[in-house]
């Protein structure tokens, strides 16, 4: 593993005064203050704390550390080589920032080999005002009338879609990993977190079917009108077009039917014809 360092230039000032600006000193920084506490996987460890620093103004801004050690994957790319999980994510965040696709904000990413541990850390902003979209079975949705309710699809949708116009695959698009914010005329703004599975794809249309898909299934509180009008949303269309009527069937296919023979077209047009009529 090479050592690999980058410093947000608009944050090296604020990093170097909170004596925060190289790997050592960030590696020692609020290690019992854990977010999420270590996972013990992959060989190795990684967890999430969390700190404030110091502004010039006397103000403080929340940040997230992500810690790692031998915590590491193999690629095709790097096949006799393992490289750090977070190496994957820092790469990625950089290309998302590229393309304008909305994530956190970065102010730090290192990795080193420390007595033989590959170590990696990422320092990233903390998402304030922001809230999830929800779990597996809750929805922020819950209350919103109507109005609010489209908005908030409208803002996710675009969000996504253009993530997929360049052809990434976020791969783990569950609601926890959708963070929303609303804005004081009633508008909404969507970032993504955890990125470290995300992925480039051969076209548009297989990043989107794949995250759609994840999406879909891991949103139970969502009514199938609801459902249709966040697709409508990313679409861009008030009805289901025959290419849209298409995807949609894929996408509302159950996981363990899409190579079986249940993944028929008379059972997709009747899945189709399901979430319509509940419009």
């Amino acid at each position: 593993m090479k050592p690999m360092e980058y410093i947000s230039a608009a944050w090296r000032r604020t990093l170097l005064q909170n004596h925060a600006g190289s790997f050592a000193a960030l590696w020692q920084l609020q290690q019992d203050n854990w977010f999420e506490a270590p996972n013990y996987r992959r060989g190795g460890w990684s967890g999430v704390c969390t700190t404030a620093l110091n502004l010039d103004d006397a103000s403080q801004t929340q940040v997230f550390i992500k810690r790692q050690e031998n915590h590491v994957y193999r690629s095709w790319r790097h096949f006799f080589s393992q490289r750090p999980t977070f190496e994957r994510e820092y790469r990625n965040i950089r290309l998302f920032n590229r393309y304008d696709i909305p994530t956190a904000g970065l102010l730090y990413y290192g990795q080193h080999l420390q007595q033989g541990k590959q170590q990696a850390m990422l320092m990233m902003q903390a998402l304030q005002g922001y809230r999830p979209l929800g779990d597996a079975q809750t929805l922020i949705t819950a209350g919103m009338d109507r109005a609010a309710r489209q908005r908030l699809f409208e803002s996710v949708a675009a969000a996504m879609r253009r993530m997929h116009d360049h052809r990434f695959q976020h791969s783990c698009p569950y609601p926890k990993h959708i963070f929303v914010k609303q804005q004081p005329d009633g508008g909404f703004v969507t970032r993504f977190i955890d990125l470290e599975k995300a992925r480039r794809r051969w076209s548009s249309k297989q990043a989107a079917l794949k995250d759609l898909g994840i999406l879909h299934r891991h949103t139970c509180g969502c009514s199938r009108t609801d459902r249709l009008r966040f697709f409508l949303a990313y679409r861009q269309e008030t009805r289901l077009s025959p290419e849209s009527k298409k995807m949609l069937a894929i996408i509302a296919r159950p996981k363990n039917s899409r190579t079986s023979a249940e993944a028929s077209p008379q059972n997709d047009r009747q899945l189709v014809n399901t979430i319509q009529e509940a419009r």
